[in-house]
């Protein structure tokens, strides 16, 4: 066993007893010395050890003393509601609203707590433009070329291949390739359903699937979804008679960051066979775990290829590079024909960049990194709210993912909220841009995919001040 592995493995052990109370804040750690005695390690690898605490912003060092948990309030903010959507309810598409907020994508002039997508900051943009310069130089014609329907063989190799880390145990032949996530789920969608099918869906649910559903005249039943665990079973269980398709994220699903434990994955792969209902399952967020272990998938636990998984890098590595892909089970035909007729081919060089990142390991290690940051950054975000935002409020726990949600008092309208604040440069995401019904007027989703640095903090206490004041709030 590698030092750097058993530095990390021991890190990890200490952070999940800080997270689970074990170590309470303020309380003292293991010294260094008793650290290489305990597990057998040097003095430099047990350094390594606090190096990796302090960076996930676990632990405060005091000279000639030691490192202690840091002292934090967040455990005083409960977590939000669970969600509670009618069974059978009016459409209230938040267009408007919807359109206002992703007008500001790529808005350098902003902060954009808005979008759920990583800062170019925290991508390594020299190695990816080194591999679109080689994929250039090593493909038949530069890459000008259509490349077969089915996509990049050699993505295709690599993405069978990490499949293994949840469970997938797929092949090259199991997986198409797409222009991004979102993509992906149009396919699945226009290939195995149909105008007046109904879906059910997570509440609150990306508005990304919001939009897609609607725009193709699917009804749409949303879902009691516990901010920890995810959709709750026996809400599935009460409409399962009345939908045709399911689409879930199990995984850090956006906004409240929550992951489906195993034996609930393996519970609604289950119910939804019995009644040959398909699984749509998008995993964008699956590798930016904040544990020791990726979550595994609930394909890991289909016999029947009866669960669609949905992927890409736009989460994790480059969101405008547009690359994803599909593992199709038994739809395999139906959605190789909606490519087909919608995309013809994937696009050549960017698929063969991000093949060969992968196979060379960059990805791996750009992912260890990345994930570090956003649990550092997590953990700052928990702490400023609790420090600035107004009493009352309620905050999720992500255990991975990209995203923070945010439940104000229930007088808040954060709409009236982004409206103040997108005048100081700050963009925020409305809680009502995540539900087709009239819920979530007072909450919000902040990404916490940003550098953080004092300015950041800063603008968080700017929401939390404007949050406090009367102008936000709904004089009914």
């Amino acid at each position: 066993m590698s030092k750097e592995f058993l530095y990390n493995q021991i890190a990890n052990s200490l952070a999940g007893q800080i997270k689970s109370g074990v170590f309470k804040p303020g309380d003292r750690l293991p010294s260094v010395r008793n650290l290489c005695q305990e597990h057998g390690i040097g003095s430099n690898t047990a350094k390594r050890v606090f190096m990796e605490l302090e960076a996930q912003s676990l632990v405060d060092t005091k000279p000639q003393s030691g490192y202690y948990v840091k002292r934090r309030s967040y455990r005083e903010l409960p977590l939000p509601e669970v969600s509670r959507p009618t069974i059978v309810a009016r459409e209230y598409e938040p267009n408007k609203l919807l359109s206002m907020v992703y007008s500001n994508m790529g808005r350098n002039d902003l902060t954009l707590f808005s979008i759920a997508a990583p800062s170019g900051a925290l991508l390594p943009l020299a190695k990816l433009k080194k591999e679109i310069a080689n994929a250039n130089s090593s493909l038949i014609g530069g890459g000008t070329e259509y490349e077969l329907v089915q996509g990049n063989v050699n993505l295709r190799r690599m993405v069978a291949v990490r499949s293994l880390g949840w469970g997938g145990n797929l092949s090259e032949d199991d997986i198409i390739t797409t222009g991004g996530g979102m993509q992906a789920l149009s396919f699945c969608l226009m290939a195995i359903g149909k105008p007046g099918d109904t879906i059910a869906i997570e509440s609150p649910c990306y508005p990304g699937i919001l939009q897609l559903v609607t725009s193709l005249n699917y009804k749409v039943i949303e879902l009691p979804t516990h901010p920890v665990t995810g959709v709750e079973i026996e809400g599935l269980k009460r409409v399962i008679d009345d939908i045709d398709i399911c689409l879930l994220i199990p995984n850090f699903n956006t906004p409240l960051g929550c992951c489906m434990p195993d034996e609930n994955k393996k519970e609604i792969v289950s119910l939804l066979s019995r009644h040959n209902i398909p699984l749509i399952e998008d995993d964008v967020y699956g590798d930016l775990y904040f544990g020791s272990q990726r979550p595994k998938c609930c394909k890991a636990f289909d016999t029947e290829g009866n669960i669609i998984w949905c992927s890409s890098v736009s989460k994790t590595l480059a969101p405008g590079y547009r690359v994803g892909w599909i593992a199709p089970g038994k739809y395999k035909d139906e959605i190789m024909r909606m490519k087909l007729v919608h995309a013809i081919s994937s696009t050549t060089i960017v698929q063969e960049a991000v093949a060969n990142f992968i196979k060379t390991g960059k990805y791996e290690s750009h992912l260890r990194q990345f994930r570090r940051t956003l649990e550092s950054n997590c953990t700052n975000y928990i702490d400023a709210i609790s420090e600035f935002f107004p009493k009352g409020t309620k905050i999720s726990r992500p255990q991975g993912g990209l995203t923070m949600w945010v439940e104000l008092d229930e007088n808040i309208d954060t709409i009236k909220l982004y409206d103040l604040l997108i005048k100081q440069g700050i963009s925020i995401a409305p809680g009502r841009m995540f539900s087709l019904q009239e819920q979530f007027h007072n909450c919000l989703r902040l990404c916490i995919g940003l550098p953080w640095s004092n300015d950041l903090k800063l603008k968080l206490k700017q929401i939390g001040s404007l949050a406090s004041t009367n102008y936000v709030k709904n004089m009914r």
